[in-house]
């Protein structure tokens, strides 16, 4: 029987719970239902919590899994179903949930996990500009592993149509030194080329500013580490798109929440449906995408 312990914290102006196991340390922010950071205890993070972040009402903390929904990334570049589906002015990137209060509606414990799950209220037809009733959770579960299941139920009359990543920061030892596995093969849109699509070849390594959309994703990626002598596992749900991006020297500099050498210590893995991979859900209709992270000695 695994023992937990739930603390409430308060970082800046954001509630927040700390969540402890016999082998595993979270932090949860309720804006968001943002998790902050995960680690196992006696290894390094697996989840990245940047030691620039700022924690204000309204502004997405540079961590750990922040959800973007009800699309994802610049909201010019996703497709006209997802943009049609928004009314309103100046829509931001990655959607409109992870600046607001989520509701906590559970904390379960299980013999061997902790299940605690949060509702949005307000994605059922109050969200600015978008006027659709779509009732959003996003379960959390503290294991072996830690493991986030983002659901979508269409309580509507009417399609809905959208993109949604759990945009996922992982901490590393030196992002030069690290190599995605599973990517081989697979074709991808280089957004810093003119948005080409190309073939990967071989595993993935880091020399410059990445900013890449994987397409046809398979559910298992894998972060291997040397330094750290470990591999950061992956294992994707309902979704078939992996977007990979470190911001490189330039870009951190022009980030007030990420320290200028920041960049060195993280890697974006995103599970995500973006771009071809939309989900569209018919009234009554669920969906669900979810990610599962580990980790193992290489």
């Amino acid at each position: 029987m695994a023992n937990f312990t739930v603390e409430t914290e308060l970082h800046g102006e954001l509630n927040c719970w700390r969540i402890t196991s016999d082998h595993a340390e979270l932090l949860i922010a309720q804006q968001g239902a943002q998790v902050l950071s995960y680690q196992r205890l006696g290894e390094p993070p697996l989840l990245w919590l940047s030691d620039q972040a700022i924690f204000r009402q309204g502004k997405s903390v540079r961590a750990g899994a922040p959800v973007c929904w009800p699309w994802f990334g610049i909201f010019e570049r996703n497709p006209d179903s997802v943009k049609a589906m928004f009314k309103g002015e100046q829509p931001p990137a990655h959607g409109l949930v992870r600046g607001r209060d989520w509701q906590l509606l559970r904390a379960e414990e299980h013999s061997d996990h902790l299940q605690v799950e949060f509702e949005l209220p307000e994605a059922q037809g109050d969200l600015p500009g978008w006027p659709h009733e779509v009732q959003l959770k996003l379960l959390v579960e503290l294991g072996d592993q830690l493991k986030l299941t983002l659901t979508s139920y269409n309580l509507g009359n009417t399609d809905v149509t959208l993109s949604q990543a759990l945009h996922s920061y992982f901490a590393v030892s030196d992002v030069r030194q690290v190599q995605v596995e599973g990517v081989d093969g697979l074709a991808y849109i280089e957004t810093l080329a003119n948005w080409e699509q190309r073939k990967q070849q071989g595993n993935l390594g880091f020399a410059g500013e990445t900013d890449r959309i994987y397409l046809n994703a398979p559910e298992r990626l894998a972060i291997v580490d040397p330094h750290w002598n470990r591999r950061i596992t992956l294992q994707a749900g309902g979704s078939r798109t992996a977007v990979i991006w470190n911001p490189w020297t330039d870009r951190a500099r022009d980030l007030p929440d990420m320290a200028d050498d920041g960049w060195q210590r993280m890697l974006c893995i995103e599970t995500a449906n973006v771009m071809d991979d939309v989900v569209v859900l018919k009234p009554g209709a669920t969906h669900a995408m979810s990610v599962a992270i580990g980790s193992e000695a290489l």
